[in-house]
């Protein structure tokens, strides 16, 4: 079939897009546009493969990452309309070894449960993503916390945990491993047959491309990880396959057939404020047009699954290279094929400089605690956080937001040299520039310990400089992180730098008599974790 002048425009356009990475040796990623179900666009750029040099193919398969978590959802949502599940239960009614947290099911599904990331939590003691993990590792750690972020149901925060926890509900209940039930019950029904969940690490996956880390200019290397995944991330696909599952939003058959519209349910938070964030899938907004869908990021592999039903439109953008962006590749796509749709609304004026420059800096709350730097950088606003870097972009109602929502910040001035921040569910707080950081308190020394995550943090001082020595359930004696003073009872703790760099804060808490009792561990995904001090 002949493709018509507007496919063969868009192309061309989608070609410039990415363009840099069909250069010989680079890896790349793969493109799909579908409209009013007619696939318009389908085509890989770059390598699968460097070392074998094999090219990015439409059935070229990805570990797609936290995409995964709407399969979870729908398994669970499945099992809830046989009775085998309700969604106002607690977890810990079908995983009994669980601590009984005021949680329930559908929390969990609409992130907004409190429930520490157990990511973060391993990281606390000393563990990451490039050293190997069992599944009931994971498990032990969600069984050891019983710490939460907020009340259940006040606020949204991104944890991987629940989506962990929801495919192991789904496991007990079904009596069968959770990649059985999505292949039996929703991939081959709708014939996705180039998508599975593995949990093995070692596992032998036909037609799956390598993941790589680096650039053109700094040179390419593969991504290694030594996490089993299981209902929040563990998923190998393709790019045809999820414009089949995209299809199914529209013409269900999946039953119940109304599982699509379950996905996509509102719910407001304590307090009527508005959480994005539905069941495993995320609303959003593209120049005026409602977009549903999520994104992905595991070490060497970004994905972006974006769906704009009002234009019946469906863009996917799978990369194995940790430094392409299918969140803005997706969305400069999805403009660029709805140009001419008289419901986009005018692209907002861009950031400029001039705005910025008198709010670059490091800002500072001690009472959330919260810390970020502003700058301009790469000719856009950029702020860092905990870490990571994210661009802003302008708002309809004139603050400076995060383009993506895993997370909520929205700044604007405030008054006498402040900025307001808006970090969602109505929490508008006020940040004051950081000046001279304090020195990190002398009387910090001694050992925390935090059962929460199971983690020993052991402070020490050596010289003028203080280090963190951190051990927890899977590791003990791993590089030690260092302490910088922000002021008299706040401290920033770095960890080293790996796939992604991380920082924490810790709050001093104290006794009547000033000594120091405590440390309330802040991260991207927990809040105010407490770290007893036992010497």
């Amino acid at each position: 079939m002949s493709k018509s002048i507007g496919s063969i425009t868009l192309e061309r356009r989608v070609d410039a897009l990415f363009s840099r990475y069909t250069a010989t040796g680079s890896p790349g990623a793969v493109v799909a546009v579908m409209r009013d179900g007619t696939v318009e666009l389908c085509k890989g750029y770059g390598l699968a493969s460097i070392e074998l040099g094999v090219p990015i193919r439409p059935d070229t398969r990805f570990r797609i990452a936290s995409v995964s978590k709407q399969f979870t959802v729908t398994a669970a949502l499945m099992l809830a309309a046989e009775g085998k599940l309700k969604l106002s239960e607690a977890p810990h009614k079908y995983l009994p070894e669980l601590p009984p947290l005021p949680v329930t099911i559908d929390q969990m599904m609409r992130n907004s449960s409190g429930l520490p990331d157990f990511l973060e939590l391993l990281r606390l003691g000393g563990h990451g993503l490039d050293k190997p993990a069992r599944p009931a590792d994971l498990l032990a750690a969600c069984r050891r916390n019983r710490h939460l972020n907020f009340a259940p149901g006040s606020r949204f925060l991104y944890s991987n945990t629940n989506f962990l926890l929801l495919g192991l509900i789904v496991e007990r209940l079904a009596k069968k491993k959770l990649g059985d039930f999505l292949a039996e019950r929703i991939f081959k029904p709708l014939g996705m047959t180039s998508t599975m969940l593995v949990h093995e690490i070692d596992a032998v996956i036909p037609g799956l491309a390598t993941g790589y880390l680096g650039d053109a200019t700094t040179g390419f290397r593969r991504a290694a990880h030594a996490y089993p995944q299981g209902g929040e991330g563990g998923l190998t696909s393709t790019v045809e396959d999820l414009l089949i599952w995209s299809r199914h939003f529209d013409q269900p058959t999946l039953a119940p057939r109304t599982l699509p519209a379950q996905l996509a349910a509102v719910a407001p938070l304590t307090g009527g404020h508005a959480n994005k964030y539905r069941r495993g899938v995320q609303a959003d907004d593209l120049r005026g047009l409602a977009t549903l869908g999520h994104g992905g990021l595991w070490p060497g592999f970004r994905t972006e699954f974006l769906r704009v039903p009002d234009a019946s439109l469906t863009v996917v953008v799978i990369a194995n290279l940790g430094t392409i962006d299918p969140w803005r590749q997706a969305r400069a796509i999805a403009a660029l094929a709805l140009e001419g749709n008289r419901k986009m609304k005018p692209m907002a004026a861009p950031i400029a400089e001039a705005e910025i420059k008198p709010l670059a800096g490091t800002w500072f709350n001690a009472q959330e605690p919260s810390l970020f730097e502003l700058a301009w950088r790469n000719g856009e606003p950029v702020v860092t956080q905990n870490g990571l870097p994210f661009a802003l972009g302008r708002r309809s109602d004139g603050w400076f937001a995060a383009e993506r929502g895993s997370f909520e910040f929205a700044l604007k001035p405030g008054r006498a040299g402040t900025l307001r921040v808006d970090l969602g569910a109505g929490r508008v707080v006020t940040f004051t520039k950081l000046g001279r950081r304090k020195p990190v308190p002398a009387a910090i020394d001694g050992i925390y310990v935090s059962p929460d995550s199971g983690a020993t943090w052991q402070v020490r001082r050596g010289g003028e400089d203080y280090a963190v020595g951190v051990s927890g359930p899977l590791i003990a004696g791993g590089p030690a992180w260092t302490l910088a003073g922000i002021d008299a009872d706040t401290v920033e703790v770095v960890s080293p730098t790996g796939w992604i760099t991380a920082t924490q804060l810790a709050h001093l808490e104290r006794d009547r008599a000033g000594k120091i009792v405590a440390l309330q561990v802040s991260t991207g995904r927990i809040k105010k974790m407490r770290f007893t001090r036992v010497s």
